[in-house]
C-alpha cells in the first residue's frame, strides 16, 4: 500500500513538474496580437500606422490580430481585454500614451498577457512602454526649417509642452541660425483641427513660412491650409509628401509599425522587457522622408552626414 502510493506520488510529482516545464516553455510564445486605439485605424496617420504594425505582424508570424477602435476609457479597455482574453490574445499594443496608466491597473489580472504601451510609464513585470526618442527628429526638423525660411520666421504647432521634439526642433532651428524666431504654441490636443487652424493663422500672421504641425490628428489640415498660402510645412510621423512636394520639405517619421513587428519578435523569444524602453534613428525606428525638389542637394548631404554620424556616435550636430 505504501509503495503504491509513494508511486502515485512520484507520478503525480512528475506530471506536476511537466506541467511547470510546458508553461515556461510557452512563456514569451506569441499566440494572437491585439491592438487598441483610441480613434480610428482610418486617421491615414497614427492610428494605421499601428494597424499596418499588425498586419506585419500577422504575416510575419501567421497568427490571428485583432483591433479595437474607440478604446478612450479604461471601462472599455478593460472591457476589450476580457475579450481579447477569451480569444487567446497574449500580447496587446495600447496605441497611445494614455494605455500606460489603464495596462498598470489591468494587467495584474491577466498574468499571461504581455500588455505594450507608448510614451507612458509601465509599472509591472508584464508592460512594457516604447518611446520614441522624438528629441532628435525634432533636431532635424528644426535644421531643414531654419535652412528653408526666407522670413526668418518658423512655427511649430506642437500638441503638448512634453514632446521632446519642441525643444528638439527649436535647437534644430538654432544651430542653423540662432537669430530665427520660433513660434511654439500648444494645441492641448492631438486632433483639434479647429485650434490648430486657428493657432496657425495666427503663426502666418506673424509671417512664419515653415511650419512643423506635431500632431497627428490636425498636421493634415494644417499641411493643406499651408498648401493654399503657398508656403511650407515639416511632416509629421508619416512620409507626407504625397500631399504636396511643394509644400512638404520633408518628413520626420515614426516607423510605428516596424517598432510593433520588433516588439513581437522580442516576445515572441522572451525576450521583450518590461519597463519602459527607447527607440530612436539607430533603431531604423525614425527618420526623415522625401525631401521637397526644393531642397538642395548640398544641405541634404550635409543632413545625411550628420543622421548617420547621430547614428554612430549619439552625438547631434550642436554637441
Amino acid at each position: 500500500m505504501h509503495k503504491t502510493l509513494a508511486k502515485l506520488g512520484i507520478l503525480f510529482l512528475c506530471l506536476l513538474l511537466l506541467a511547470s516545464c510546458r508553461h515556461e516553455m510557452s512563456t514569451g510564445k506569441l499566440e494572437k496580437a491585439g491592438l487598441l486605439v483610441p480613434d480610428t485605424i482610418n486617421d491615414q496617420v497614427w492610428g494605421t500606422k499601428g494597424y499596418k504594425g499588425m498586419l506585419k505582424i500577422q504575416s510575419h508570424y501567421n497568427v490571428e490580430v485583432y483591433y479595437k477602435e474607440g478604446m478612450n476609457s479604461e471601462m472599455v479597455v478593460e472591457r476589450a481585454v476580457q475579450e481579447f482574453d477569451q480569444k487567446g490574445v497574449n500580447l496587446i499594443f495600447g496605441h497611445g500614451n494614455e494605455y500606460a496608466a489603464y495596462f498598470n491597473n489591468i494587467s495584474k489580472k491577466y498574468p499571461d498577457i504581455h500588455f505594450v504601451s507608448f510614451n507612458g510609464n509601465a509599472q509591472n513585470d508584464n508592460t512594457t512602454s516604447l518611446n520614441f526618442e522624438a528629441y532628435a527628429m525634432g533636431f532635424f526638423g528644426g535644421m531643414v526649417a531654419g535652412h528653408m525660411t526666407e522670413t526668418k520666421n518658423v512655427g511649430m504647432l506642437a500638441a503638448f509642452e512634453w514632446q521632446p521634439e519642441v525643444e528638439g526642433f527649436y535647437e534644430g532651428v538654432s544651430y542653423i541660425d540662432d537669430s530665427i524666431n520660433v513660434q511654439i504654441q500648444y494645441v492641448g490636443n492631438w486632433d483639434n483641427d479647429n485650434k490648430a487652424i486657428a493657432l496657425l493663422d495666427k503663426m502666418i500672421s506673424n509671417k512664419a513660412d515653415v511650419v512643423y504641425p506635431a500632431g497627428d490628428g490636425y498636421n493634415v489640415p494644417v499641411i493643406e491650409k499651408l498648401k493654399e498660402e503657398g508656403l511650407y510645412a515639416i511632416g509629421y510621423i508619416s512620409d507626407q509628401s504625397d500631399l504636396g512636394e511643394s509644400v512638404v520639405l520633408t518628413s520626420t517619421i515614426q516607423h510605428v509599425d516596424v517598432l510593433y513587428e520588433l516588439v513581437a519578435s522580442k516576445f515572441n523569444e522572451g525576450e521583450l522587457e518590461s519597463g519602459n524602453l527607447s527607440f530612436d534613428f539607430k533603431d531604423e525606428v525614425i527618420s526623415l522622408g522625401k525631401f521637397s525638389p526644393d531642397v538642395d542637394e548640398e544641405f541634404k548631404k550635409e543632413l545625411d552626414a550628420a543622421i548617420e554620424n547621430y547614428k554612430k556616435t549619439g552625438k547631434l550636430p550642436n554637441e
